[in-house]
């Protein structure tokens, strides 16, 4: 499901390579408005990584997951090369990651 959400980076960026997509990514944690724990994946092999830390603000727009007993995700937060998905982004400090 496509959502989008705004909230406060909860965790410093950590990064790693993809087991599917074998590209690297960048995850971090963020606590949105409502209160709910979500987990950002964005693949920055597509799109450029977001600077954030720890308290930064910012406008989540991607593709949600739930997996039993792990934090939502949020992933697809960039565009989509192929065209065959909704695209996703990472508003922060006035800038569209995409």
């Amino acid at each position: 499901m496509q959502v989008q959400f705004s909230g406060t980076v909860t965790t410093a960026p950590r990064f790693f390579y993809g087991s599917r997509s074998h590209a690297e990514h960048e995850q971090f944690d963020c606590r949105a408005d409502d209160g709910s724990v979500i987990r950002v994946i964005d693949n920055v092999a597509i799109a450029p990584a977001v600077p954030v830390h720890p308290g930064d603000r910012v406008t989540v727009t991607g593709e949600e997951v739930h997996d039993r007993g792990k934090p939502t995700i949020v992933h697809w937060t960039h565009h989509d090369p192929s065209h065959q998905h909704p695209d996703g982004s990472i508003a922060f400090h006035g800038r569209i990651y995409a």
